[in-house]
C-alpha cells in the first residue's frame, strides 16, 4: 500500500474511527505521527497514545475520547498543508482555529507544536492540521 500523504491518512483514520464510535484506532508509526498524536493527547482530544513495537515500523494505538452523551471530543479535524500545496506561516500570522477554541498543529524548526506554543517560542513553520 502506497500512501502519498501519511498525515492525511492519520487524520482520516482518527476522523473515521471517532465517527464510527470505535474505542481506539491503530495507525502505522512514524516520528511525525507520534508527535501529532502526543499533541492531541496533551490538548485533551484523545484519551491515550500507545506505541506498539512490531518487527516493522511499529503501530500507534490512539484511544479516542467521547463526551458523556457519546459524542466524539474531536468534532472536526482537517489537513491544511497538502503535498501539492504547502502552507507556511510566520509567528505573527499564525492561524487561530475557531477563534482560539481549536488547535493548529505546526511543524517548526524546533519540532511539531501547537499554534500557541509556536507563538510563545516565536517561530513559524508549516501548518499541518486544524483540530477542533
Amino acid at each position: 500500500m502506497n500512501i502519498t500523504d501519511p498525515i492525511a491518512d492519520l487524520l482520516t483514520r482518527i476522523r473515521n474511527a471517532s465517527t464510527a464510535k470505535h474505542p481506539s484506532v491503530d495507525i502505522p508509526a512514524s516520528n511525525l505521527k507520534k508527535a501529532i498524536a502526543n499533541i492531541l493527547l496533551e490538548e485533551g482530544y484523545v484519551k491515550g497514545v500507545q506505541v506498539i513495537a512490531d518487527d516493522k515500523q511499529g503501530v500507534i494505538r490512539i484511544a479516542l475520547k467521547y463526551t458523556e452523551t457519546g459524542a466524539p471530543v474531536i468534532s472536526g479535524i482537517r489537513r491544511v498543508s497538502k503535498p501539492g500545496l504547502r502552507i507556511y506561516t510566520n509567528c505573527e500570522d499564525m492561524p487561530k482555529v475557531m477563534k482560539g477554541l481549536g488547535t493548529a498543529i505546526i511543524s517548526t524548526s524546533k519540532g511539531v507544536m501547537t499554534d500557541k506554543a509556536a507563538r510563545a517560542n516565536n517561530v513559524g513553520g508549516e501548518v499541518l492540521a486544524f483540530v477542533w
